[in-house]
Formats: structure tokens, sequence, C-alpha cells
């Protein structure tokens, strides 16, 4: 009987050549090949994927899957360049995360500190985010309250949230509140419609400003931070900026969840009334929960992720 192989279930896109394959794949190759594992790239078909997996004895790393198998791995970036979701669950706000306590008092706080520094440096210093974003500068009105918007055309927008966004503005723009309220909408949301929406409520409401400017000028702004799930939640926390999530999300340890429209003022100020461990919980979140591409054991660790499933990696080299 062969042995079993590695697969790595990927867009069509990478396999046929139009999109290079992603650094962590790429390494992950390396690294497992040299290991005498045999890695094999087949397309992602969400249709048949089960069945596939189903009909082979090979343990498969799904591409931005949602898939749940006892020989499938989800991957995905974790918001974050380098950190990927390697999870039997999901990624981002389907990863397996949101289920695990965040053992704060676990954390050294000094590597905690240190690892923050560093994402601000990468990160906020040059207002880099994952999308592109604007370069010039825009002025926003402080202390305003930041609502992020995500397309509700999204599949898992829609999976994963309590309310629809515009049940979320209306509740933001509800509350007896005189400070500004800035909202960006999501950069692929170009619907006449959504634009529409959004300018209705800005001619009828003068503390509403709509906005596309960099992100990092918004949160730097911002007395607090409202989204859905949106991987604003994440940049919020290197601002130091208290959180609001009307959605499920992986990192929700450190934030004040709204599941109902009714919940939202409650909600901020829940959040603006404490102080976050926001620099432990990015560390353990990445460094610890996450898998980062440019890991010099990157191949061990996936490994281990695939061990912790049940599944005998030790099968990978042997011979039949």
């Amino acid at each position: 009987m062969a042995r079993p192989r590695l697969i790595l279930n990927l867009p069509n896109p990478v396999l046929d050549g139009r999109e290079p394959l992603k650094h962590f794949y790429d390494r992950l190759c390396d690294g497992l090949q040299a290991k005498g594992v045999t890695v094999a790239l087949m397309p992602h078909r969400r249709e048949t994927l089960l069945a596939e997996v189903a009909a082979d004895r090979d343990f498969h790393i799904v591409d931005h899957g949602t898939e749940r198998h006892p020989r499938i791995l989800n991957a995905g970036i974790a918001y974050v360049f380098p950190y990927w979701n390697l999870d039997p669950s999901g990624i981002r706000a389907c990863s397996s995360i949101g289920t695990r306590a965040f053992p704060r008092r676990e954390i050294d706080a000094s590597a905690a500190n240190a690892f923050f520094r560093d994402l601000r440096h990468r990160l906020v210093k040059p207002r880099r985010s994952r999308g592109e974003q604007p370069a010039e500068k825009e002025i926003i009105p402080d202390g305003c309250v930041a609502i992020f918007l995500q397309s509700d055309q999204d599949p898992m927008v829609r999976r994963t949230a309590w309310m629809s966004r515009r049940s979320m503005v209306a509740a933001a723009l509800a509350r007896a509140d005189a400070a500004p309220i800035v909202i960006k909408p999501h950069p692929r949301d170009v619907r006449p419609a959504t634009r529409r929406w959004l300018d209705a409520l800005a001619r009828s409401d003068p503390r509403l400003h709509i906005t596309g400017a960099n992100i990092h000028d918004i949160l730097a702004a911002a007395k607090v931070v409202v989204t859905i799930n949106s991987a604003t939640g994440i940049e919020a926390m290197l601002h130091r900026k208290p959180v609001v999530i009307c959605g499920r999300a992986d990192f929700h340890h450190v934030c004040v969840e709204a599941r109902s429209p009714g919940d939202i003022d409650a909600a901020i100020r829940a959040a603006m009334a404490q102080s976050w461990p926001q620099s432990r919980f990015l560390y353990w979140y990445f460094r610890i929960a996450c898998l980062d591409a440019t890991s010099p054991t990157l191949a061990e660790e996936v490994l281990a992720r695939i061990a912790a499933t049940g599944f005998d990696t030790a099968s990978f080299a042997e011979r039949s």
C-alpha cells in the first residue's frame, strides 16, 4: 500500500501559474520534501472536497477552507503577514482559536511588549495594512467612534455576523453621544447602493463622516472601534484602542461583543471603561496560536499540528 501524501488544496490561479505559490506553501513544500514527505498540489474544489478526502488516505491542507474532517487542516493568512492559521475549523473568524482560553497570566510581559513594539514598527509607523492604503494623510476628527464596514456579500461575513451592517450603523448613530462617527466602507464594496446609503446617512447626521482614509489615520484618532469582525479589530489593538465586535471573531478575547443592535451602546461604554491586555493577547495569538511562515522550523511545526489531529505523521515516510 502506498504511503499517504500531504495534499495542498490550492486555488486554480496558483495551480495554473497565474498567481505565485504563496510563501507559506513554498517553504512548507521544501521543508516537508526534505523530510521525505510526498507533497502534491491539487485544486481546492469546495463542492467535492470532502468526498475526495473520504476516498483517499492522504492528509489535506486546504487554502481558505472551512471544511472539517479528521484529515483536514485549513490554512490562510492570519490578518498580519507572516502569520498563518492552520486550523481544523477554519481560518480567521472561523478558526478554533476563538474557542480557546487566552492564558493572559502565562504570557511573558517583556516578550509580549517587544513583539508589540515590533508590530507597531512594521505596521503603524509606515501606516501599512494587509490591504492597500492611501499614502496621503487625511485629518480625522479626534475622539471619533470609528466603524469599519465589511462587504455583506462576503460569505464568511454573512456566516459569522450577528447583525447586518446597516443595523450596526443605525444603532451606533442612535447613541446619545456627540462624538464624531467615522465610517470607512470596505474598499472592495463599490456598489452604488452602498454609496447612496452612506451619503444619505451623512446628510441626515452632522456627526457622520464617510472616508476612504488610511486605516492607521482613522485608528490614531478613534476613541473606540466598531466592526463585525474585520482585521481592523486586530489593527486597532496596535493603536491600543478598545474594540466592539458584532460577529463571531477569533480575537474576541480582548473585545466587547454586541450580539444585537440593542447591545451596541452598552458595549461601546464597556469597551472604553476597561484596560485591555492587548500586547499579551497579540503575542499569544500570533506567536503561539498561529504559525510564522518565516520560521526555520516551519515543516516541523506543521507536522506537529497534523499529529495533534490524531494522524500518524510517521506514515508519511513509511515505504510500501
